[in-house]
């Protein structure tokens, strides 16, 4: 399997299809218990989501086929573990999905200049392909930018995935000849990226009323709408740059989006990670790379900048 379907299975998962939940599951829960769930145990956990046992099965085996999930027994029971390579790119997504930095005004840019011969095409694919995954937008062909601030990271991705013999980095600062923020618009879909956020405001606002309302947790309850939000909102930081808010449209719908986020995580997963660990009787192992979650003690706004 490609890296490429390898990234748009884990950090872009589209609607609410039942690999992208399951996905979500192991991202949040499996690797603090060393990366293995049961099959018994995740057709009970998707039972909480209205997901039927041949759909789950089903799309374990799509998994398994991409090379994302490993048949494995623990102790006689049937499971599945995540791949070395589905771990990387979940530990990767942690800090895009819940710390969301944000560029300021004076930070200038990042530019990525490349050239791939033809005879390598699978390569300018996956290098378009983490490109995009790193939030760079579109100046020209073979010349991406994104906000410096991501720089470090980029340093990493493209050095892992051993396509820095393409790239040449530089830092930008954007002098002339057009309003800035009109030259933005055109690096990114950003009327496209408002339109998500709001759909996303519109799903989960009501949701967030619905808690805030409540006197008593369920914890089930608190798992099936822990997983369904982050199953739609890990898609997100992967199409937002992390623009500074001053290159932004007015009333940006991002930032009620990421209020709301991170206000259901904090309210949520505690009680949904208690739910998960009395169904499958696991407790953490102390080798996890990340449960995913917002480490205690950390505010919403503290996640969101940090």
């Amino acid at each position: 399997m490609s890296v490429e379907a390898n990234d748009e299975e884990l950090s872009q998962a589209r609607g609410t299809q039942p690999r992208a939940l399951i996905v979500t599951i192991y991202g949040l829960y499996a690797r603090e218990v060393g990366g293995w769930l049961s099959v018994s145990s995740l057709i009970k956990l998707m039972a909480e989501l209205d997901v039927e046992e041949p759909a789950v099965r089903s799309s374990i085996s799509r998994l398994k086929r991409r090379g994302i999930l490993i048949a494995e027994k623990v102790r006689g029971t049937a499971g599945y573990a995540l791949s070395d390579r589905a771990r990387g790119i979940l530990l990767e997504g942690d800090r895009r999905i819940f710390e969301r930095p944000r560029a300021a005004a004076e930070d200038g840019w990042l530019v990525a200049v490349f050239s791939v011969p033809e005879y390598e095409r699978d390569k300018r694919h996956q290098l378009r392909s983490r490109l995009s995954w790193l939030g760079f937008g579109t100046v020209a062909s073979g010349v991406w930018i994104a906000p410096a601030h991501v720089e470090s990271q980029v340093r990493d991705v493209l050095a892992s995935n051993r396509l820095t013999e393409y790239v040449d980095l530089f830092r930008a600062e954007y002098v002339a000849f057009r309003p800035e923020p009109d030259q933005v618009a055109s690096w990114w879909d950003l009327d496209g990226l408002e339109r998500t956020y709001a759909d996303f405001v519109s799903s989960y606002g009501p949701v967030l009323a619905q808690w805030r309302r409540r006197r008593h947790d369920d914890d089930a309850a608190a798992f099936a709408d822990y997983v369904q939000v982050l199953t739609h909102w890990r898609r997100l930081p992967y199409l937002d740059p992390g623009l500074a808010p001053e290159l932004l449209p007015r009333h940006w719908r991002g930032s009620q989006a990421a209020d709301i986020f991170f206000e259901l995580n904090e309210r949520l997963a505690p009680a949904a990670h208690r739910h998960v660990a009395e169904v499958t009787g696991l407790q953490p192992t102390g080798t996890a790379q990340s449960t995913g979650t917002v480490e205690p003690g950390r505010t919403a706004q503290s996640a969101r900048t940090a």
